[in-house]
């Protein structure tokens, strides 16, 4: 693919025959490249990656399949820290978050079948709920509408009540979050595997 996207933007354009059972490799890369082509075409998404990506597309793409397939397939071909990849996005809004959210989930739940959806939308909740805190600090509150999402897709582990709406255990306030969200360095050993 290059690094121009194609005119048809729209998520049917790209859905398969039948939803997928499982998630392969194959259909993660159709996955990921549907997905992006609607990230581009979106009016509040595009111009915030296009900024970031602009030339890039070709080695980002391959890049979130990787990521992907290693949530997903557990392949651990991805290298990389998803916080570290983030934090020079400037600009980014909670809106922002959410209407990500809202293609990837529309895009999974047209290409997979339930379980299989889910495998992907857990992680992708997650994530963006590890990445809005650190990016706006411990006591932001998510969201209702994400939380209502990962409330029905990955119910909570943790009793609520703790003084948040999210199911994080409670620290200072104005702590910044203390995690690398996924990714690390392979070693020597898992890279030959990876191979």
């Amino acid at each position: 693919m290059t690094d121009a996207h194609p005119a048809s933007t729209q998520n049917e354009a790209h859905v398969p025959a039948a939803p997928y059972a499982e998630p392969t490799e194959d259909n993660i890369r159709e996955l990921v490249y549907a997905f992006y082509d609607r990230v581009r075409a979106d009016a509040l998404l595009g111009p915030v990656f296009d900024g970031m990506l602009a030339g890039r597309w070709d080695d980002h793409l391959p890049k979130m399949v990787r990521f992907w397939s290693s949530l997903v397939l557990g392949t651990k071909t991805y290298r990389g820290n998803v916080q570290q990849a983030h934090n020079p996005v400037e600009g980014v809004e909670p809106r922002h978050f959410s209407r990500w959210l809202h293609l990837f989930l529309d895009t999974v739940q047209a290409r997979y079948e339930p379980a299989a959806a889910l495998q992907f939308m857990e992680p992708a909740l997650r994530i963006a709920q590890s990445l809005q805190l650190s990016k706006f600090g411990w006591d932001y509150q998510i969201p209702p509408e994400q939380q209502a999402l990962l409330d029905a897709v990955a119910p909570r582990r943790r009793p609520a009540g703790l003084g948040h709406d999210h199911d994080l255990p409670t620290r200072p306030p104005g702590e910044p979050f203390p995690t690398r969200i996924i990714g690390r360095s392979m070693d020597a050993d898992e890279a030959d595997r990876a191979d």
